[in-house]
């Protein structure tokens, strides 16, 4: 007879521990595996790339400073232009200047290696994570990289194509994400329908199946409003520097994308608005005027100016700076997408919103004129007292050369007195807090909420002296790219009798022996009298100290940009 053993049973105790030991062996496994393979990669990547992977070990191993940290490309965006690269520094790290860098243009020829050097266009920004290195355009069958001097060469990564690209993104204080996008050639001033879209949201954009979607509220030109999914709000309070943002074309596919959300203050708007009065504007290359500008607007009540800066190639930084310095309030924000002047002026809205109760939208070239002698607060307050009234259209009078063939030395407003006699259009002075979410803008005026209502100035309380012809050393530099989306460019040959053009001019930046005296119809003296009156205490007016020293540096950076865009 068989004698059946019993089971022999392993105490609670027993399993706890061995399963605690497999747990810790497998912890460990991987912990060593990983930081091996990461090492292990480190040591592949391209040798400026890499000290950014040692420095830690090296750190500890030594008890010294690390190597010094060096910078990585985050994106790169090919312009008609140029090409525009984003780089991303450690925190802390020292930033590169226009003397450290250099922008390489190789051939991949291998029967023909050729290579060419040259400084970059520009070197922008003092932002750790958002500094933009500006090169012309490679020849064909030429591929860009950038050359840190003291670090080797870095390659710049795949380009993302201008024409259709998710560029910029902000986070509302209703948790919306406002997306700005390029290449959706939606109708100007309407709103698109919002079903046939949605938002998108992720780290890497190449594995689709890990992105989120999620619902688009509006859209409506160039920006799209989206519903933000909660846990991309929670991330964006621990980092809000890696997920990016986009809009997918249902049954189309997917925008690229450089956008990464920023947050706006909020969630609350303030009490009390810190100013009364802000100014918004789109420019490029106008340092030599916006002394002029900001000073005159300071005298008859705007408080705060946002510059946004369009790829200027003078010496705005130092302008502004100086600006600063003498206690205006004005900030310079780097806006390097072209032909996005709607986009742009939405942007700066909804950055103007907690901080200005009344924003104008005008260019450098446009001067409020109150001819009664009020200053701006007290046409505000005149003319939005009852409540419901939310922006303020104001004709503009556009100036001629006034017999000029050289810039006035005293500045647009006491040089430029002949004007068109009719009125051309209007811009407006608009509540941020009012304006529709859509933020459809045509530049002259937003779209407001359906409760509230404009009203159009009249030209003897408030109106704008728009410099718009002026001698032909300025005017000609509008022919190389105009700032509206819809707005056709001066070459081109659409729209060739439309307002936003010079009447009579045609597509060629050509000088007609006539051009000083066109537009003259009127001669207008009142604000340059009022100027002379208000600021000519001395022999000078207080702009043209810095004007004539600027002159000079534009002709030295136009030489300057000639043989540099010859060498290629």
């Amino acid at each position: 007879m068989k004698v059946r053993r019993g089971r022999e049973v392993v105490s609670w105790s027993r399993f706890f521990w061995c399963t605690l030991f497999v747990v810790f062996c497998c912890v460990f496994f991987t912990g060593f595996t990983f930081s091996t393979f990461r090492l292990f990669y480190a040591g592949t990547l391209h040798p400026v790339l890499r000290s950014t992977w040692r420095s830690p070990v090296m750190k500890a191993i030594s008890e010294k400073s690390p190597i010094s940290p060096v910078v990585a490309v985050r994106e790169t965006v090919t312009l008609p232009d140029q090409v525009l690269i984003f780089l991303k520094y450690p925190p802390s790290a020292r930033l590169f200047t226009r003397e450290d860098l250099l922008c390489v243009y190789w051939s991949a020829n291998s029967s023909r290696p050729r290579q060419i050097k040259q400084p970059p266009i520009q070197v922008d920004g003092c932002d750790n994570d958002k500094q933009i290195v500006r090169c012309c355009i490679p020849p064909r069958g030429f591929t860009l990289s950038l050359d840190l001097k003291q670090h080797g060469n870095v390659p710049v990564g795949h380009i993302h194509r201008w024409d259709s690209l998710a560029y910029e993104a902000l986070l509302d204080r209703d948790n919306t994400t406002v997306v700005f996008i390029k290449g959706l050639n939606l109708r100007p001033e309407r709103a698109s329908n919002a079903s046939k879209f949605e938002c998108v949201y992720g780290w890497d954009f190449t594995k689709t199946k890990f992105l989120l979607r999620s619902e688009l509220l509006s859209i409506a030109q160039e920006i799209g409003r989206c519903k933000t999914p909660l846990s991309v709000l929670n991330g964006l309070k621990r980092d809000n520097s890696s997920i990016k943002v986009s809009i997918r074309v249902i049954g189309r596919g997917i925008f690229r994308t450089v956008a990464r959300p920023v947050q706006l203050p909020g969630p609350e708007p303030p009490v009390r608005k810190q100013h009364e009065m802000c100014i918004c504007t789109m420019l490029r290359n106008q340092a030599r005027f916006i002394r002029e500008w900001v000073m005159y607007h300071a005298r008859i009540g705007v408080q705060r100016w946002f510059l946004y800066d369009n790829n200027s190639e003078d010496e705005i930084e130092s302008v502004v700076d100086s600006l600063s310095n003498a206690s205006y309030n004005i900030t310079r924000h780097l806006w390097p997408w072209i032909k996005t002047q709607e986009a742009g002026f939405a942007h700066c809205a909804l950055r103007a919103r907690d901080v200005c109760d009344w924003v104008g939208f005008i260019d450098v070239d446009e001067y409020f004129h109150l001819p009664s002698g009020l200053v701006l607060h007290d046409v505000i307050r005149n003319l939005s007292s009852d409540g419901n009234v939310a922006e303020l259209r104001i004709s503009c009078h556009s100036f001629g050369p006034s017999g000029l063939k050289q810039v006035p030395i005293q500045g647009v407003m006491v040089g430029y007195t002949c004007r068109l006699g009719a009125p051309e259009r209007h811009k407006s002075i608009v509540k941020p807090e009012a304006l529709n979410s859509t933020l459809i803008n045509v530049v002259h005026h937003f779209h407001l909420r359906d409760d509230l209502e404009y009203v159009n100035v009249d030209r003897s309380m408030l109106v704008i002296n728009h410099y718009k012809y002026q001698v032909w050393e300025v005017f000609k530099d509008k022919f190389y790219r105009r700032v509206a989306t819809y707005v056709a460019d001066w070459q081109d040959t659409q729209n060739v009798g439309s307002k936003d053009r010079a009447p009579g001019l045609g597509t060629r930046a050509v000088e007609p022996p006539d051009w000083s005296g066109r537009f003259c119809e009127v001669n207008d003296t009142g604000l340059r009298v009022r100027v002379l009156k208000s600021f000519a205490r001395t022999r000078l007016l207080p702009w043209q100290e810095i004007t004539n020293g600027l002159v000079d540096e534009e002709e030295k950076r136009t030489r300057r940009k000639g043989r540099r865009r010859t060498l290629l």
